[in-house]
């Protein structure tokens, strides 16, 4: 088959569909064997500055839950190949959390970032979805509240990102749907979250290579943990770089295979990043962080064109009483901003190999028309790395 079955397996509870078999789209869940199955960026021999926590992935930040729904279907002009991810701060629950964002480039959408900015506050999840889904994806999000956890909230900006998927995806046929953003809400779990071809990133593209979701963690300073979930759809081959050596100079061929756009059109790409902390920093600090995640694409070889969504926000699991909206002072702790570098170095680092797990993760895929996007091979990213003494073996 031209797409292993690898790339539809769930992180919690996945609706997909078999591309050529005909089979109904079933349900499923991902077991710990399958979870470690593929091989990660650091499994290859890509070096990398800093410590990662035990998952090295946002979900080492305790409290943190992801989950995704994959949908894959069909072919040709009906081709799906689309999903949606979300992120909860402090897991199934109304429980805001002190938050900072940024957009490196505004070609792209996060709705309720107006309100991050404003008021430094996350409300409910984040989720990332393909451009023509975030309405959906936001109405279901406030459903979800509403019907899955019984939880009344008088005023909620959900916050949405997204990427395009046009080039693999039916995009204009709205498949997103209101039970699959549920789906993704209710299988949200802590633990080993799955990267590549899953999730909102099943349809995206990286540096000319099969893109996706991608996930890193950090220790910061031996006692604070931060996290990065990326959505990677941006760049060109000709920039890409892993542990400072020209990849996309070594490996010219595997270039992407063209019929037609789906309606909707393809623009240059975006990426949305998602930082997780449990460190107690301020609205302030987050964004600070979130305006350190350009470095990070920079160290891959992004450059935040003119057509990129390149949009990020952090958040802070510290601080319970953040959520208090009135009735007076609250006591709060925080880093003071002398402490914050060490947390701009793990964000930098963090992002880079995140970026690089969605591209060793993700596979081959042929999607709307007959476009097809190359994987990143393996074997000739170690023989690049070795060929600049940077392979570690």
């Amino acid at each position: 088959m031209w797409y292993s079955r690898r790339s539809s397996l769930l992180l919690a509870l996945v609706l997909c569909g078999a591309s050529l078999s005909g089979q109904q789209p079933s349900i499923g869940s991902l077991s710990p064997a399958q979870q470690s199955a593929k091989p990660r960026a650091r499994d290859l021999g890509v070096p990398f500055d800093g410590t990662p926590g035990p998952l090295n992935a946002i979900t080492d930040v305790a409290g943190v839950e992801v989950g995704a729904t994959t949908i894959i279907r069909g072919e040709g002009r009906q081709a799906v190949r689309t999903g949606v991810t979300v992120v909860l701060p402090r897991g199934k629950k109304w429980d805001p959390v002190f938050a900072g964002y940024y957009a490196g480039n505004g070609f792209g959408d996060l709705t309720g970032a107006a309100w991050v900015q404003e008021g430094g506050m996350l409300g409910g999840p984040v989720a990332i979805t393909n451009t023509y889904s975030v309405g959906t994806v936001r109405d279901a999000v406030l459903a979800w509240f509403d019907d899955e956890l019984k939880v009344s909230i008088p005023w909620h900006q959900p916050v949405v990102g997204e990427t395009s998927d046009a080039g693999l995806n039916d995009i204009a046929g709205f498949h997103v749907k209101q039970e699959h953003v549920f789906a993704a809400l209710n299988g949200a779990r802590a633990g080993s979250v799955p990267e590549g071809n899953v999730g909102g990133g099943t349809g995206m593209v990286a540096h000319g290579f099969k893109g996706g979701t991608g996930t890193a963690s950090r220790r910061v300073s031996g006692r604070y943990t931060l996290g990065v979930l990326v959505q990677a759809n941006y760049g060109s081959r000709e920039w890409l770089t892993i542990a400072g050596v020209p990849v996309g100079r070594e490996i010219t061929d595997l270039q992407r295979e063209r019929g037609a756009p789906a309606p909707g059109g393809t623009r240059e790409g975006s990426i949305i990043v998602v930082v997780a902390t449990d460190a107690p920093l301020l609205p302030h600090q987050l964004a600070r962080l979130a305006r350190r995640v350009p470095m990070g694409i920079a160290r891959v070889g992004g450059t935040a064109s003119n057509g990129s969504g390149d949009i990020f926000i952090a958040f802070s699991t510290a601080n319970p009483n953040s959520a208090k909206t009135a009735g007076g002072p609250v006591d709060l702790t925080m880093l003071p901003n002398g402490d914050e570098s060490p947390f701009f170095d793990a964000t930098i680092q963090a992002v880079e190999e995140a970026i690089v797990n969605a591209l060793v993760a993700a596979e081959t895929m042929t999607g709307y028309n007959g476009n097809k996007v190359y994987a990143l091979p393996h074997d000739r990213l170690r023989a690049a790395l070795a060929k600049y003494n940077r392979l570690v073996k």
